[in-house]
């Protein structure tokens, strides 16, 4: 069973596990898991300075992650004059990659001005609040309020601590889409059920076929910054993969290589000369977006607007324009195809 602190961090939209919330053991490993993961990282920690994080760049690099696969979930309280101390730990930590969040929001974490200096991925509601949730009122107000300060931030809220589906429903309400707790807990078999909201079953959105959520892949992703050989190395570690998506440090994404173009620049003559060292994105196309919520025929008629790019893979994003994976043309047309038929 999971504790309130560690197991599956779920998309509330999809009932999708999108990342694992773990701790390190005792010998300073991380569970070898493929997802994205969220590590607990003690303020004090941050305050301690380069040194004091060299054990978690370490623990990261042994496990074979990449920082950028990481959020590093921010615990306890600093003081007024921390604050610049703060902000150049946290700077430190989002350069080398990670993903920034603040745990423990609306129940005495870092003040909120000071969260909101710090363009946080994520704001995690505290499990104190969560556990007061449906019949408190005032807890409720404070919840809200913090869902709300994520939302203005261009940030995420994750309830920690969900136990019941009453709680659920009533975080659903403020727009919290991801959650955590032992409600999230992995059955017998191995797999996450939780409660999804009402399809709509209206005759216009059955013609239009199923959101494009509902056909989402991981999308490989690269740092904007990222050379054409590190491209290349990752189309090569998958002969499946179709695109790579370059993202900015938000996760936004800013590129998109297709395979079949991106490796035909590198066979060219004096390909690899030209283009190994230079940044990936001289050879990327604009990435073509669509909103999760897209419905699979409304997505199809996006791919074909233009007539050179039919094929490629579409980026798949939140309301925050950041990319949640891909969905390929192919499993739309599939898809279109089999409910006309």
């Amino acid at each position: 069973m999971s504790s309130l602190l560690t197991g599956p961090v779920v998309d509330l939209d999809t009932g999708a596990v999108i990342a694992l919330h773990v701790a390190v053991d005792a010998a300073g490993n991380l569970p070898s898991v493929r997802l994205p993961l969220m590590l607990e990282l003690p303020v004090e920690v941050v305050l301690s300075g380069a040194g004091a994080l060299a054990p978690l760049h370490e623990t990261v690099r042994r496990a074979g992650r990449h920082p950028r696969d990481v959020t590093l979930l921010i615990t306890g309280s600093s003081g007024p004059e921390e604050r610049q101390l703060l902000k150049v730990g946290l700077d430190g930590l989002r350069t080398i990659g990670y993903l920034l969040a603040f745990g423990g929001v609306g129940a005495g974490s870092v003040p909120l001005d000071q969260v909101a200096d710090a363009a946080p991925y994520l704001l995690a509601l505290s499990p104190e609040l969560i556990d007061r949730l449906p019949g408190d009122h005032r807890a409720g107000a404070v919840a809200r309020a913090v869902a709300a300060l994520a939302r203005g931030l261009g940030a995420h809220a994750l309830a920690n601590g969900v136990e019941r589906e009453t709680q659920l429903a009533q975080l659903r309400g403020w727009g919290v889409r991801m959650a955590s707790g032992p409600l999230m807990a992995p059955g017998p078999d191995g797999r996450v059920r939780v409660p999804l909201p009402a399809p709509d079953e209206s005759p216009s959105a059955i013609m239009l076929g199923p959101r494009v959520q509902e056909l989402l892949l991981p999308a490989v992703t690269l740092p904007e910054q990222a050379n054409a050989e590190e491209a290349m190395a990752a189309f090569g570690h998958e002969p499946t993969i179709t695109s790579v998506i370059l993202v900015d440090e938000y996760q936004r994404p800013k590129g998109s290589l297709d395979r079949s173009r991106f490796l035909l620049s590198f066979a060219a003559r004096y390909g690899h000369a030209l283009h190994g060292t230079k940044p990936a994105r001289r050879l990327a196309d604009p990435p073509r977006t669509v909103p999760r919520t897209t419905p699979a025929v409304a997505a199809m008629q996006a791919a074909g607007r233009d007539s050179g790019r039919v094929y490629d893979d579409l980026v798949v994003t939140d309301e925050l324009n950041r990319c949640l994976g891909i969905v390929r043309v192919s499993d739309l047309i599939r898809q279109v195809s089999a409910m006309r038929g």
